[in-house]
């Protein structure tokens, strides 16, 4: 695996942490790689069913 960094506004982070203090996710590494998956996913659904953009405003 490669290393990222990034910065996320202190909300999302919270959100994130909350997540994983619930179980959803093991720790905040895996939720946000669940969410990279999840938008790369979405993205070839977007793709194939449509030629149009995601808006990458959503939060």
């Amino acid at each position: 695996m490669e290393r990222v960094t990034l910065r996320i506004p202190k909300e999302q982070i919270e959100k994130v942490e909350r997540m994983v203090e619930t179980g959803e996710f093991p720790n905040r590494s895996e939720a946000i790689r669940a969410a990279v998956r999840e938008m790369i996913n979405e993205q070839s659904e977007t793709r194939e069913s449509t030629s149009g953009k995601r808006s990458w405003a959503r939060v």
